[in-house]
């Protein structure tokens, strides 16, 4: 029997953070179908949000609400459609050709197949005969600006559990936005909101992660493990699906050499590519998980060892090391096992990263070598040279607008929070 133990950071996460809600609230997209969507909302983004902004300034609210909500469709229409194509004609023309021996011709032909087969897929979807919408408008949806202005019309047409759900829609992307901060505040004055705290915006993985860990906490390791693959699975299929989406349009704003041009065209996804690792990571009482996937591993890893099942849970702990080489916890672990090996039937491919986590991994790391380079060596003279990091653009300025008369709710609020706890422990019993 094992003289030690695997380790783990002690409560990852408090159980009492986690609540699985009810949807007592209309959800914005319970209508919403991404193959058959309605030809009569068929219009342009721009014209949609455009024209309720329009109206939320005449204080037409219902009216407002109305093309608000039918943005927000349509924008998720033109997501899931450039998502599709682009997965679609993934993998055309990816076999070598013994005709087109030299690499740039391959290269070339490559380009060409594949702008003919999402010429070819595009012209299936409706949406994509609609202008496309200015580069602005796609960053206010990405930030979910169009819920600050929900929120406030269905105030104003006293409908407060909505405006709970579109507030609560926002600050999950925005936690730290003060002004919806406060109106949240003052919705809790008022009556018990829990209820209400609905995410439209949450992606499938978000809530099967977060009944992981409340399995997790409860000692369920079974449901636990079994949950948590399904987080992870889940995960990597929205990964996939943002990067496909960000090889939609993009608009050609300098004459330049022709390799230039091309690298500048993919300078702008690869921004895209980048954030979408920062894009995904769900918010978790207002903060958001740092080392998301990382996460994902380390709960997998010691839920595998408490079931004992170690052949499991090692492949696990290789793939947390992936992204945080230096933690000292998983490094004993790692040595734990290593040390134990023979007793647990351990091969040496036990102990590295699992394939999905190892792609994840490189193809994170390559994008932001490249995204670097790009932004380093192939600006303009008159252009600073700037890190991935600074090159992601930050949510836009939001519009200062504060409720008026008892609205101006002044008092702090105090959330329970999650943040990781700087101390480790939880030191488990061996598994006979």
């Amino acid at each position: 029997m094992a003289s030690s133990a695997v380790s783990v950071k002690r409560s990852l996460i408090p159980l009492c953070v986690w609540t699985v809600l009810a949807s007592a609230v209309h959800a914005q997209y319970e209508k919403y179908s991404f193959r058959s969507f309605p030809q009569n909302d068929l219009m342009p983004l721009e014209s949609a949000y455009g024209h309720a902004l329009d109206q939320y300034a005449a204080q037409n609210w219902r009216e407002s609400i109305k093309y608000l909500e039918l943005s927000l469709r349509l924008h998720r229409l033109l997501k899931d459609s450039e998502a599709f194509c682009s997965q679609n004609c993934s993998n055309v023309s990816r076999d070598p050709d013994p005709l087109f021996a030299d690499s740039n011709l391959r290269v070339l032909r490559h380009v060409l197949l594949r702008a003919s087969c999402l010429k070819k897929c595009k012209e299936d979807f409706p949406v994509f005969k609609m202008s496309y919408p200015k580069k602005n408008i796609l960053d206010a949806f990405e930030q979910r600006l169009p819920y600050r202005y929900i929120q406030y019309a269905y105030y104003q047409l006293n409908n407060l559990e909505r405006a709970v759900s579109a507030a609560h829609t926002y600050l999950q992307k925005n936690p730290n936005e003060p002004f919806i901060s406060k109106n949240m505040n003052y919705y809790k004055t008022l009556f018990d909101v829990e209820e209400y705290l609905i995410d439209h915006e949450e992606r499938p993985y978000e809530s099967v992660f977060l009944k992981s860990v409340k399995l997790f906490n409860s000692g369920d390791f079974s449901s636990c493990a079994r949950d948590m693959e399904l987080a992870a699975s889940e995960f990597f299929k929205a990964y996939d699906l943002c990067l496909a989406g960000c090889e939609g349009v993009y608009e050609v704003t300098e004459t330049k050499d022709f390799y230039a041009s091309l690298a500048d065209l993919y300078k702008d996804a690869l921004q895209c590519k980048v954030q979408c690792q920062a894009s995904l990571t769900p918010n978790v009482g207002g903060y958001f998980v740092e080392k998301f996937v990382a996460t994902m591993y380390h709960y997998l890893q010691f839920a595998y060892y408490k079931l004992n099942d170690v052949q499991n849970a090692a492949p696990c702990a290789a793939s947390y090391m992936l992204f945080d080489p230096d933690d000292q916890v998983m490094k004993q672990n790692m040595v734990y096992y290593r040390f134990y090996r023979e007793q647990w039937g351990l091969e040496e491919s036990h102990f590295k990263p699992r394939p999905e986590a190892l792609r994840y991994f490189n193809q994170t790391t390559t994008q932001k070598e490249m995204l670097e380079f790009a932004l380093n060596y192939l600006q303009t003279d008159d252009e600073d040279t700037v890190s991935p990091e600074e090159s992601v653009v930050g949510p836009p300025d939001p519009p200062d607008v504060e409720f008026e008369g008892p609205g101006d709710y002044e008092e702090s609020f105090y959330a329970e929070w999650w943040q990781e706890p700087k101390s480790k422990g939880d030191i488990g019993e061996p598994a006979e």
